[in-house]
């Protein structure tokens, strides 16, 4: 565990319809954030594009590209320039009719030290990511960056305990979560304030839990659903946000605006916190074989 601080960086920003611009506008607003200090920045889940996944289409794939590729490429000649660790989501062409929701952690003149594909994919109206992405193969994994021990997890990921645990367990002093989720605006007015409040308790939750920092970081504005005639569209609700390990909300971003904001995080706090809440001590390994079953079922018997 580390005993001094780092410097992260939040990339809240706006896709739009052209990905050569969106490429253009997340490297100027990831040297803005390296200006201000950032060790460590992180974009939004799949900021090349628009989000795609609000409809089938096999023209989509067409966006994909591989690891390495043009995309991580750009990034690694940012990263050199200023000595920075950047995590970059990328569409990822494995091969032809196999891709992944990944994303690449870049550092320094190193380049690309690892990629973690997305685990959990979500099926659901306007969110119909298995029709593009295969489940990540990689487990859940940790990095050691010039600043710190980082996890990358992303979107759908942020629901599931096991994965923050897992990602915890390697090692892993902050959980970084680029991510694009929103308000159906249909449904805005009624459940809009509870599914924000659920998504930021959720990963508050898990900086509890595992004793680390949780960044979380979002697009925002309005994607029309190219496939609706009717007005359709998912509206981004920004709000990136960090947490401390004590689940503490060290910052929030707006829900409305595109911002870059650098956060200093006290790497030493991770040691206190565990030290007066000692989660991990205490679990109790040997009696968790269940949570390999899908539900109910007893462990299978040697």
């Amino acid at each position: 565990m580390g005993t001094g601080s780092v410097a992260v960086g939040l990339v809240q920003m706006q896709c739009g319809a052209d990905p050569a611009a969106n490429v253009r506008k997340a490297i100027d607003l990831t040297r803005h954030a390296a200006g201000e200090g950032a060790a460590i920045v992180c974009l939004p889940e799949l900021f090349r594009s628009r989000y795609f996944c609000q409809t089938q289409d096999p023209g989509q794939f067409d966006l994909a590209e591989p690891i390495p590729g043009p995309t991580t490429d750009a990034f690694a000649r940012l990263a050199a320039e200023f000595g920075i660790t950047v995590i970059v989501s990328v569409f990822e062409l494995r091969a032809p009719g196999l891709y992944h929701n990944s994303v690449a952690v870049v550092q320094g003149n190193r380049g690309i030290v690892g990629t973690y594909r997305k685990m959990h994919i979500p099926d659901d109206p306007r969110y119909y990511e298995k029709y593009y992405f295969t489940p990540g193969d990689l487990g859940f994994k940790a990095f050691a960056t010039d600043g710190a021990t980082i996890g990358t997890l992303i979107c759908w990921d942020q629901w599931y305990p096991e994965a923050a645990r897992l990602t915890a367990m390697q090692g892993a002093e902050i959980l970084f979560y680029p991510t694009a989720i929103g308000w159906h605006p249909e449904e805005k007015a009624q459940l809009g304030e509870r599914q924000r409040d659920a998504w930021e308790t959720a990963q508050r939750a898990h900086a509890i839990a595992n004793g680390c920092y949780v960044v979380a970081v979002n697009r925002y504005g309005f994607e029309p659903d190219p496939a609706s005639q009717s007005g359709g569209g998912i509206e981004f609700w920004g709000s990136s946000f960090v947490a401390g390990p004590d689940g503490a909300v060290l910052f929030r971003a707006s829900p409305d605006r595109e911002s870059v904001h650098v956060a200093r995080l006290d790497l030493a706090a991770v040691a206190r916190q565990r030290h007066g809440w000692p989660f991990l001590r205490d679990r109790r390994i040997d009696a968790y074989a269940a949570l390999t079953t899908r539900f109910g079922e007893p462990p299978a018997q040697n």
